[in-house]
């Protein structure tokens, strides 16, 4: 017995006819649930929080403790990238009795096995009917093969939200132009729009997926300002509020990277970086075949559904080699990377694509096993680093994911000792050189700590402390001051700790530590620069209606304003 398939004109198998465990949606099945049961594993073998993800906690922190949206109180400073990321975590962090690191390793394991889930299903619905014996999950064996992958989804970042979001999606958009099981148009729109609040580059592939919608769904004109009204709401109103909130225009860290400058060599290598050591080549090469051998019989809608993802991974690679890549191995192109297998994430056996698929599978297994980076194990953080790799060394825990796992790190017990004996308001500065802390008196009412790695730190002191890093991520100054020459990737940005002595020290400045008078004086100096002024009202100044509007409009310009990071008089600064 048999049935015609509607896009091809072929008779194939009547396969419901068949004992459940002959027909190839069964396997089809089984495939996906044990390669969703792998990466799981795998990804919960590697279970750790990233410093950079311990600082997103402080911010949700300040959330629950009635403070705001901030990294210090009083300081109105976006140091999250993902502001929807921070958003889920505050509504989980109500949960009582668990610490919020676990709820972030947790939910970012959950996140991203349901995104490389529904980009299955996506796959499975795009080649249907004319998967005649089922599909293999042969794109999710990349996933679960490159350790970025694994390593990020439970890094404490907003990774497994991006997989969630991607990978939900597409499924979407895939889900709404089947013929057999329509959905209503404006909610694919709502979640495609997101993508600027899961992480604003993201905005690339909103707009390649929207575009999308527009073509297949063929909306008239006022339905389609209707679509694009609703996708741009929630990213439009978040935006409006930033301005007004924080004074930019995009989140701090964007000053930070530098992310308007084009770095293409540095990019490029960031790149080859993750494509080099795992011969990524191959299995895409080998993916790319498959996909062609099944594309021959497919109409106008997979075409444009196939392109979706393909032309959004080639956007986001573009805007982070163009960036310069990151000092984190793999992390920043998981994004693009994980679009261009959603096509791919599950194949059909035919066959021609058999011999394909072992010969990716084999490859997987010998990645898996064997392929790493040369500095996987170096026990050094300098230029592209396996982030994951360098905290479990340094903390001696091979899961550091509470912030007290981070309090073994060599640095942090003098550190600490150094927070709890300060006595009164202070500005606590370290002398590089020897490791020592120096507390100084200060004019404000509370303790600041100038530091560089502040996300355990930030975690292990109070809320009340102010905590400002020379990188600039939640230090305004720093923010705005000029990069260093070749700098690390990620960390263009070191403003000496004498800034912070200027900012809030009482003067004179004693001697015999590490910071020379003069160079306070310069600095204090240069904070009386009316544009450097400026930027500080806009970060501490009550947040009034006229401080409000007043950062909105002048958020158009905020953000290129620059000065030189070592205090030389007189300063001028850059817009």
């Amino acid at each position: 017995m048999t049935q015609t398939n509607t896009t091809t004109g072929e008779n194939m198998p009547d396969w419901p006819s068949r004992a459940w465990f002959l027909r190839p949606s069964a396997w089809t099945w089984f495939g996906f649930g044990l390669v969703l049961m792998v990466y799981a594993d795998l990804a919960w073998r590697r279970r750790w929080m990233s410093d950079d993800g311990l600082i997103v906690l402080r911010t949700v922190r300040q959330i629950l403790d009635g403070n705001g949206p901030v990294f210090n109180i009083g300081e109105r400073v976006e140091t999250n990238t993902s502001p929807l990321w921070t958003a889920v975590l505050s509504v989980f962090g109500l949960i009582p009795g668990v610490p919020l690191e676990w709820i972030s390793v947790v939910a970012g394991l959950v996140f991203s096995v349901a995104g490389l889930f529904f980009g299955l299903d996506g796959a499975r619905r795009l080649y249907r009917p004319p998967a005649f014996h089922g599909l293999a999950p042969a794109g999710a064996l990349v996933v679960c093969a490159l350790p970025p992958f694994r390593d990020f989804a439970t890094s404490g970042l907003e990774t497994g939200l991006i997989t969630l979001w991607l990978g939900g999606t597409w499924w979407l958009l895939v889900r709404r132009m089947s013929t057999v099981d329509e959905l209503r148009t404006w909610p694919v729109a709502l979640v495609a729009g997101l993508g600027p609040l899961v992480r604003p580059d993201l905005a690339l592939f909103s707009v390649v997926a929207l575009v999308a919608l527009l073509v297949l769904a063929r909306p008239g004109r006022r339905r389609a300002v209707g679509l694009l009204a609703v996708a741009a709401a929630l990213p439009l109103a978040y935006q409006v509020f930033r301005m007004g909130y924080y004074g930019l225009l995009t989140p701090n860290t964007a000053l930070v990277k530098e992310a308007s400058e084009a770095n293409w060599a540095r990019g490029w290598a960031y790149l080859v970086d993750l494509v080099q050591p795992y011969w990524l080549w191959l299995p895409l090469l080998v993916l790319a075949l498959a996909a062609v051998t099944v594309s021959s019989t497919m109409d106008k809608t997979f075409a444009v559904l196939s392109a979706v993802p393909v032309v959004g991974a080639v956007l986001l690679a573009a805007y982070v080699i163009r960036v310069g890549g990151d000092f984190m191995h793999g992390r920043m192109l998981i994004p693009a990377l994980f679009c261009l297998l959603l096509p791919v994430l599950a194949v059909p056996v035919t066959r021609v694509t058999v011999l394909l698929l072992v010969v990716g599978g084999i490859w997987a297994f010998v990645a898996a096993a064997s392929l790493r980076p040369s500095y996987s194990v170096s026990p050094r953080a300098v230029g592209v680093t396996d982030e994951r790799s360098f905290w479990s060394r340094s903390t001696g825990h091979e899961h550091p994911i509470l912030a007290e796992d981070y309090a073994d790190h060599p640095l942090m017990p003098s550190t600490l000792e150094a927070v709890r004996g300060v006595e009164g308001p202070a500005v606590l500065i370290q002398d590089y050189a020897t490791r020592r802390w120096y507390a100084y008196p200060a004019d404000r009412p509370y303790v600041t700590v100038a530091a560089d790695s502040m996300g355990a730190l930030g975690l292990l002191i109070p809320l009340d402390m102010r905590l400002r890093d020379g990188y600039g991520l939640a230090n305004p100054f720093a923010a705005h001051s000029t990069a260093l020459p070749n700098g690390r990737p990620g960390h263009q940005k070191w403003l000496p700790p004498v800034w912070e002595l200027a900012n809030s020290a009482r003067l004179p400045i004693a001697e015999g530590g590490p910071a020379r008078g003069e160079d306070v004086a310069a600095a204090r100096s240069a904070l009386d620069c009316p544009e450097i002024v400026a930027i500080d009202a806009s970060v501490r100044d009550p947040l009034t209606a006229g401080r409000f509007t007043d950062n909105l409009l002048g958020s158009f310009t905020r953000g290129s304003v620059r000065f030189p990071r070592v205090a030389t008089p007189p300063v001028v600064c850059a817009p």
